[in-house]
């Protein structure tokens, strides 16, 4: 469905917003929308654009340089050909759009109306303004200090600049609804309406929640073998080793099937197969003025030597450093520890069991406040690096993060679990630290975005006020943007994907020793879809669309956790009495053959990933079918330009 404009007074459909610094050149403004609305032919963007009123309810302080940009349907379907968005053919196929074949596409009637959703229609604004060049310009005018270079972007350099405050997608209000009604407002068992989120929010949102869902209902079984444990005592450390081999089995095919899953959507939406866009330089990316070796085109360079050598003599060690001090913390909480014991064995009381479990609490709140100030020096050090690309800065920041994470969050457990040995212990810290862990989380992601809501909703309801003082009972598109410009920046799925990846961690390693771990996960996953999917809807700016094919770098992360499970279920294995009862002369053999199975267990997961193929066999016959049509039709063309080259001859 295509955008509809929110006030009858707005001559295009709006679909994207520009801020700008309230006090930005007057002729930096007019250059700047001059390029966004001048023909593609000479170098511009070719889109619509109009500053936004002042509005009913504008106050004095109000930014009036708030911009909305829109595009005619031509200019759409000429960015989704350029970009090369996949789209459903005729025979079922996904197929790339193309305006000279447009009509045989499924969707594609009349004129092409609602043929691209909103976060389609958004996603190729936001390219078509990212990919708008500085040409002969050597500075923003009425700004000398910031210049331009030719064939650099104009947009990112407004940004790093901070002359352009943000860019967002609007919210369409309609579609917000029933997605809400849908996706959170109704109690149900079914599942999330994946399709829906996709066409709202794109392909990367999507497959997070898919993820989400499919990581709870993975763990139901597991969560069903825990119960039993849990009520009937089956928990004697004794017995747990079938927990543990169930829990590297499982590990391993849910990984595996996830991909299998993921492959099947992105095809569905036509990620999968979709060649990625050449990636821009970062808006903060800085170095001397040099020519880009692959595009020839004049830009700022700079040193990977250099870069390599802020990341090994500057945030290696920083990181080193931050994972010692969170080894002293860890020690610090083993003595308060070992006092509160002490405490509690000199004089049993019901005070001092309770005090048992103070240590571990205080502890599951440190390393939080810990993750929290790492994430912060992390994201500082990792810009410090100046990475060009994107993606670079992504994979830089996520190994940091997951690095420190991991050790801050389960360095005790490995401890208490293969130095102390202490079964019980290890069974309290876990329960402890995952549902202090739980309720955090739950308060900063569910309480804390409802009373953002609870208190923009005052604000709203201020404005409405005035509104109907003029006899109005919608509010208006400019206090709509207005309102929005104010949420809460998105900032992508990082912290949603770390929060699942440290409790499948705490499943994967370490539940056979808490079975009800499992069963926590599942509830927290529950209120997790509802608290996400509010968040979306109503806290944060409408994010643009990320044409995802699968999770990225975070599969690879789960991968790491199932390997290291296999090693630690095996050596939980190895250290239960029950095990240790068949060799009781030699130690060593207990070694041997613990050491032996894990080998195995790791050949078999490595067999596994092998056997079951990443891509569903009849999607592999589609994508072989329209790569063999594409060699075909590249065949026929040449032989075309032959026959009429030979004519010309002739």
């Amino acid at each position: 469905m295509m955008p509809t404009a929110d006030s009858s007074s707005s001559p295009f459909d709006p679909l994207v917003v520009l801020e700008l610094v309230s006090d930005t050149k007057e002729e930096a403004v007019t250059w700047l929308l001059s390029r966004i609305r001048d023909p593609p032919q000479i170098g511009g963007a070719g889109l619509l654009v109009e500053q936004l009123g002042p509005g009913v309810g504008a106050e004095e302080k109000d930014n009036l340089n708030l911009f909305l940009v829109g595009a005619s349907l031509e200019r759409l379907l000429s960015g989704a050909e350029d970009l090369g968005l996949f789209k459903e053919y005729n025979d079922g196929s996904m197929r790339g759009f193309t305006r000279s074949n447009k009509h045989n596409f499924k969707d594609f009637k009349g004129d092409g109306d609602g043929f691209l959703s909103m976060a389609e229609c958004q996603y190729i604004v936001k390219h078509e303004l990212d990919t708008l060049r500085a040409k002969e310009e050597t500075h923003v005018p009425g700004y000398s200090h910031v210049k331009l270079y030719p064939g650099k972007s104009i947009i990112r350099r407004l940004l790093s600049k901070r002359i352009l405050v943000q860019i967002f997608p609007l919210h369409h209000k309609e579609e917000l609804k029933r997605l809400s009604f849908s996706w959170y407002k109704k109690v149900k068992l079914s599942l999330q309406p994946l399709d829906d989120i996709r066409h709202y929010y794109g392909e990367g949102q999507a497959l997070y929640f898919g993820f989400l869902e499919y990581f709870t209902f993975a763990l139901v079984p597991m969560a069903l073998l825990g119960v039993p444990y849990y009520l009937f005592d089956w928990e004697d450390y004794d017995k747990y080793v079938v927990f543990a081999v169930f829990n590297v089995v499982w590990c391993t095919i849910i990984l595996e099937l996830w991909k299998r899953f993921s492959a099947s959507l992105a095809y569905h939406w036509g990620t999968l197969s979709r060649k990625k866009a050449f990636e821009e330089p970062r808006p903060g990316f800085h170095g001397v003025l040099g020519f880009n070796p692959v595009t020839g085109r004049e830009e700022p360079l700079y040193s990977n030597t250099m870069r390599q050598l802020r990341i090994y003599l500057v945030s290696l060690p920083f990181v080193l450093l931050c994972l010692y001090l969170s080894l002293y913390v860890m020690m610090i909480y083993f003595h308060m520890e070992g006092w509160v014991l002490s405490m509690h064995d000199q004089d049993p009381t019901f005070w001092t069991g309770v005090l048992l479990y103070i240590p571990s609490i205080i502890y599951a709140v440190v390393i939080e406040a810990i993750n929290l100030v790492y994430r912060y020096a992390a994201e500082f050090l990792t810009e410090w690096e100046n990475h060009r690309l994107e993606s670079s800065y992504q994979n830089h920041l996520v190994l940091k993060v997951l690095v420190f994470n991991f050790f801050n969050c389960f360095a005790s457990l490995f401890y208490i679990a293969f130095v102390m040995q202490d079964m019980a212990l290890l069974r309290q810290s876990l329960a402890t630290l995952l549902i202090t862990s739980q309720i955090l989380n739950q308060v900063m992601e569910a309480f804390f975005p409802y009373w953002l809501q609870k208190r923009r909703n005052k604000k709203m309801i201020r404005k409405l006020q005035k509104r109907r003082a003029f006899g109005d009972k919608e509010l208006p598109l400019a206090d709509q943007v207005r309102l929005e410009a104010d949420m809460c920046t998105y900032l992508g799925t990082f912290d949603d994907y770390l929060e699942l990846f440290l409790l499948f961690g705490y499943v994967s390693l370490f539940s056979c020793v808490y079975p009800l771990a499992a069963v926590l996960v599942v509830l927290n996953n529950i209120t997790e879809v509802y608290s996400d999917a509010f968040k979306m809807c109503h806290v944060f700016k409408r994010p643009f669309a990320d044409p995802a094919a699968n999770i990225g770098v975070w599969q690879l992360a789960f991968e790491t956790i199932s390997v290291i499970a296999v090693v630690t279920n095996c050596a939980l294995i190895g250290m239960s009495p029950q095990i240790k009862a068949y060799f009781p002369d030699s130690e060593t053999q207990l070694i041997l053959w613990t050491v032996t199975i894990e080998h195995g267990l790791l050949a078999f997961k490595f067999i596994l990933t092998f056997l079951i193929p990443d891509v569903p066999k009849h999607i592999q016959i589609k994508l072989a079918q329209l790569e063999f049509e594409s060699l075909e039709a590249l065949k026929k063309k040449k032989i075309l330009e032959v026959s009429e080259f030979s004519k010309n001859i002739h």
